[in-house]
């Protein structure tokens, strides 16, 4: 029976001096400042040139528009004794950046939406791209770059990649720009990229405390922050210190795993409680252990330290007991599974099995 490998990867973020989950980020890194925010364009053209990989005669949304394009110059035919193999009718889409100017050039993708075996060697031509109010906000035409070929003879055929969507780098100019209502009054929004209430108001504290007190937390996502008079004329500057600030960032505990491709990701501080898992041949189990130090009969004023330690012993048949101090986590079981040669398959079912049984304090999510 062939064997499928599978990789597993325990990612940790954690700091050098703390067990814990957080970690700083400049305040531009989690968050965005609402109302500056990209744009979708979507047109519809006709790439020509093509060397007999168009679209059929069946296609008559092409042969239309291609007599559509012919009647703009003045020239007028017969849908019906068209032969359109050598155009492709295709979809034009891109992003619009905040704060595009007119003139600006922007990437485009273009993708067949006909029955054209091949876009090689093809030129986009006149396509006005219009946003979801029914306005032209930029113009596309150029040739394609695809990043692939496909070559085909006598019935036998080559191809690499996929070819009936390309790119044209910068292939779109900008003809107006979208306002960007940032500020709205006195006030800017910063908005979490992930809500977290304790993230957002320890982004209140960090503001509050080098600025005084102009940022309120709206929600667990949103922070406003109140605009000081003299820095309304110019609210670059003031937003650009902001963005800049450091915080402690935090995340709920989380444990991601795939099991298509066998990936197992989580956050360095994911616990699990005291449990005892069979899996076939694995045991596994997880304790805590309560240590008590008596302080000598002959000393005087001293007093019992009590400490506890969280072990982890992981049996399958002749293997190796492993034992870890200090905190029993995910990423120190998964660590005693590699270490026994344990299949990803099994230390998926044992994780699921671990949260199932409420020893797993995180949340379990599958893609």
């Amino acid at each position: 029976m062939k064997k499928i490998a599978f990789l597993v990867l325990a990612i940790f973020f954690c700091t050098a001096l703390t067990a814990s989950a957080e970690m700083s980020a400049r305040i531009k890194d989690i968050s965005k400042v609402k109302g500056v925010r990209n744009n979708q364009l979507v047109g519809y053209g006709l790439v020509t040139g093509l060397t007999g990989t168009g679209d059929s005669t069946s296609n008559d949304f092409t042969m239309q528009m291609v007599a559509n394009m012919l009647k703009n110059f003045g020239l007028s035919t017969d849908i019906n004794s068209m032969k359109t193999k050598n155009v492709a009718a295709v979809m034009v889409t891109a992003n619009l950046p905040p704060f595009a100017q007119n003139g600006d050039t922007i990437d485009v993708q273009v993708s067949s939406i006909g029955d054209a075996k091949s876009l090689q060697g093809g030129t986009l031509l006149f396509t006005p791209l219009k946003a979801a109010n029914g306005q032209v906000y930029a113009v596309a035409q150029g040739p394609l770059s695809l990043g692939g070929f496909s070559v085909a003879k006598n019935k036998n055929s080559v191809q690499k990649n996929h070819v009936t969507a390309g790119r044209i780098p910068n292939g779109a100019t900008v003809e107006q720009s979208v306002p960007n209502d940032f500020l709205v009054g006195n006030t800017v929004t910063f908005v979490l990229n992930k809500p977290d209430f304790t993230t957002a108001s320890r982004m209140v504290s960090r503001i509050n405390s080098r600025m005084g007190g102009i940022a309120e937390a709206v929600d667990g996502s949103s922070v406003l922050v109140r605009v000081p008079p003299n820095n309304l004329g110019n609210p670059v500057p003031f937003i650009a210190e902001i963005e800049n600030m450091v915080i402690a960032t935090d995340t709920a505990a989380k444990v991601v795993v795939n099991e298509r491709t066998g990936t197992v990701a989580m956050g360095g501080d994911v616990r699990i409680a005291p449990v005892a898992v069979s899996h076939g041949s694995l045991n596994v189990t997880i304790t805590d252990e309560t240590l008590v130090y008596q302080p000598n009969s002959f000393t005087h004023g001293g007093r019992p330290v009590v400490t506890s330690n969280t072990g982890v012993n992981v049996n399958e048949e002749k293997a190796t007991n492993i034992y870890l101090k200090q905190g029993a986590t995910v990423g120190s079981l998964i660590n005693c599974l590699n270490k026994i040669g344990a299949s990803p398959q099994d230390i998926i079912a044992i994780i699921q099995a671990i949260k199932e049984a409420g020893a797993l304090k995180a949340d379990l999510e599958f893609i």
